[in-house]
């Protein structure tokens, strides 16, 4: 959106500061181009967002494509920062962003829910219950032995 924004910005100034009729029209025609472009791209891409708003912090889940066709999560979390003086404080924000393929969904979650499990429990997983919870299930063996001698 903002991306969006500054080129109708640069638009406009085209517009003031351009006399002549012909190379506006060129300069306004090649800036809608761009504009239109940016427009469709960005509505391929983003196919799913979700915000969760905690505090002074929002966590954003977008479901993005990438060109191949292939969707990935994008995570993100805004932290806003304030500085400076009280009767004139400085506004910013500090983000970081995680990107998670889909060859990695499965390993993701199942760390994330044992990571969420040990902070609500406040047990972590023994390596019994993760050896336990993974190995294959073994087929019951006969142990009645007929020994004769």
């Amino acid at each position: 959106m903002i991306s969006q924004c500054k080129i109708i910005k640069n638009i406009s100034i085209f517009l003031h500061i351009s006399k002549k009729k012909n190379k506006f029209a060129v300069v306004f025609n090649v800036e809608l181009r761009k504009l239109k472009r940016m427009m469709t791209n960005a509505d391929k891409e983003l196919v799913f967002s979700e915000s969760v708003k905690a505090g002074k912090r929002i966590y954003y889940f977008d479901v993005k494509q990438s060109r191949n066709g292939d969707k990935y999560v994008a995570i993100t979390e805004s932290k806003k920062i304030v500085s400076g003086p009280e009767d004139n404080p400085q506004i910013s924000y500090e983000k970081h962003k995680v990107f998670l393929y889909k060859e990695d969904f499965e390993k993701v979650t199942n760390a994330l829910n044992k990571a969420i499990d040990v902070a609500t429990n406040g047990v972590p997983p023994t390596e019994e219950t993760e050896t336990a919870d993974e190995a294959e299930p073994v087929e019951p063996v006969d142990t009645n032995i007929d020994i004769q001698f």
